[in-house]
């Protein structure tokens, strides 16, 4: 087996490298092309696990034959991009391959979202949006669907309203669009965690 990925070619994520806020940044799909030329038999599954109120959340799960394997989420919401569906599944998929090694060196912080520039695979200009963090505030169907998710996992209004301080410093109604994600992908992690026992 040695000699066989010897043959094979080897990839050098070095050559395509972008510059992201001045760091090196190896985007979603040089991730997936290192990960095929190592493992052209690796299995990749993503799905739609909930799309509401203009809302994606995707999983991700890679593969190694014999080997590791790693889950990877993202939300997005139609507020954020017109191409809402695709940036939730390219972010649960970048997540996926980071998890497993393939470009992990080359993301900000494992969060993916160097926390103030929030880069997951289409990095936003935020000098063109007037320095505003996720292009604005939380929209009325993020707030929405973050109410139903905490309703769901038995949380008060009082209890989210906590969460969001705690975790980004404001509350929910002054949360940016791109928190508002964070915190939808957190409670949707919950939710996962509270099925799976």
């Amino acid at each position: 087996m040695a000699a066989e990925r010897s043959e094979r070619q080897v990839f050098d994520p070095s050559k395509y490298l972008t510059k992201v806020n001045g760091n090196d940044y190896l985007e979603v799909k040089w991730r997936l092309l290192w990960f095929r030329t190592e493992h052209p038999d690796g299995e990749i599954e993503t799905e739609l696990v909930e799309h509401r109120d203009g809302v994606a959340v995707f999983r991700a799960r890679v593969r190694v034959p014999g080997g590791g394997s790693a889950t990877g989420w993202g939300s997005e919401s139609a507020e954020d991009f017109a191409d809402y569906l695709e940036k939730a599944e390219t972010k649960a998929l970048g997540r996926a391959l980071a998890a497993l090694g393939y470009g992990t060196q080359f993301c900000p912080d494992f969060e993916f979202g160097a926390a103030e520039q929030r880069v997951v695979d289409t990095p936003i200009d935020l000098q063109r949006l007037g320095g505003r963090r996720g292009g604005g505030r939380a929209t009325p169907r993020q707030l929405e669907y973050l109410r139903d998710m905490a309703r769901r996992l038995g949380m008060s209004d009082e209890e989210l309203e906590t969460q969001a301080r705690e975790q980004f410093g404001v509350g929910l109604a002054e949360l940016a669009r791109q928190d508002a994600s964070t915190l939808i992908e957190t409670l949707r992690q919950r939710r996962a965690t509270h099925e799976a026992a």
